[in-house]
């Protein structure tokens, strides 16, 4: 089994089938705790002391845990996008230890786990057509203001498909520099996937500007 960076990017996740609790909470529910989730964790991370900063991401990190033996989830669902990213956490774990110290270095990774987490319990347990239909519903009231529900759904659906486009390129771009013996330069691998990832950018707007979407 390939895995890593080098495994076949999921679409966010696999959706579980089940009858669980979690399964029968409204999408829209689900979205919103996801999104207060994330808001926490950013806020503790820049207002609170170090020891909070540090122990709040690791609470929810273990709640979401919890909440999704709860719903029936398996542990392997959750360690999934954990294999997918581990580089980077290592790395960004790394940085935070030599910049702000280690207490920051867990708030960091700790934070980052807890929405990782958050958001697979989220798209394990509602299909995609669900969200989107969510997010459409939840947007309609700003029309008023110029928002667009239809396209802002649209590219709610573009980022989420494009999602395992640049993991496919990451993967490829890994086994290129394995290949030129450069498997250990982060350059190698980072270069030709940004340069490639704005070429898909750049085709998939000009694809979109062709059918007539600005």
């Amino acid at each position: 089994m390939r895995r890593g960076l080098l495994g076949a990017p999921p679409l966010l996740g696999v959706v579980e089938p089940g009858d669980s609790w979690l399964h029968r909470t409204a999408p829209g529910v689900k979205l919103a705790v996801l999104l207060v989730l994330g808001t926490v964790v950013g806020v503790v991370r820049l207002v609170a002391p170090d020891v909070v900063a540090a122990a709040v991401p690791v609470g929810l990190g273990v709640l979401v845990v919890v909440l999704a033996r709860g719903g029936g989830l398996r542990v392997r669902l959750l360690l999934v996008p954990v294999r997918r990213v581990w580089v980077l956490l290592i790395a960004l774990a790394l940085v935070q230890l030599w910049s702000a110290g280690p207490l920051r270095a867990v708030a960091t990774v700790a934070g980052l786990l807890a929405c990782l987490w958050a958001a697979t319990v989220v798209t394990a347990t509602t299909p995609v057509p669900a969200v989107l239909d969510t997010v459409v519903r939840a947007a309609t009231p700003l029309r008023r203001f110029g928002v667009d529900p239809d396209r802002l759904a649209l590219g709610l659906t573009l980022t989420i498909t494009s999602i395992p486009v640049v993991g496919r390129l990451l993967a490829e771009s890994r086994e290129a520099a394995a290949a030129r013996g450069l498997g250990g330069d982060p350059r190698a691998l980072l270069v030709p996937t940004l340069v490639r990832t704005v070429a898909h950018a750049e085709a998939l707007g000009e694809a979109l500007a062709a059918r007539g979407l600005d």
